[in-house]
């Protein structure tokens, strides 16, 4: 039998406070104050793709292996966000290994410090476009 957990002193969220709310930059690492954020960041978008394409043309992971040649644990560890074993080239590897192509558009900014200590990214010279990563086939 389970013991009963009495919690009297409960007070819900806001009364005591009002919560600030703060707009992040888009970047969760950045905002997070990752030392590698862009590295991170550009990862967990490759990452993302990747779980797309297996999705897309429902492959478990055994048959993604099959497909691709990469461990069928690899892909496991990508659909958990487990990316320490992974750099940006080998998962732009995998994604190649679907007969897929990346296209990508790179710009240099200047951090700006926004609420929180967090930074954000000006583009330098030109105005800003949509970033993002573009999949075609091969």
């Amino acid at each position: 039998m389970q013991p009963v957990v009495r919690c009297d002193n409960i007070e819900p969220v806001g009364k005591r406070e009002k919560l600030k709310i703060v707009h992040g930059s888009g970047d969760v690492f950045r905002d997070l104050g990752h030392k590698n954020a862009n590295a991170e960041q550009l990862k967990a978008i490759l990452a993302a793709e990747i779980i797309k394409l297996v999705d897309r043309e429902r492959l478990s992971v055994r048959a993604a292996h099959t497909r691709t040649g990469i461990a069928a644990a690899d892909f496991s560890r990508i659909r958990h966000a487990d990316l320490g074993r992974f750099t940006v080239d080998r998962l732009m590897g995998i994604v190649n290994r679907f007969g897929w192509h990346i296209e990508t558009r790179i710009r240099i900014r200047r951090p700006e410090t926004i609420a929180g200590g967090a930074t954000t990214r000006k583009p330098i010279g030109r105005r800003a476009e949509p970033e993002g990563l573009g999949l075609r086939r091969a």
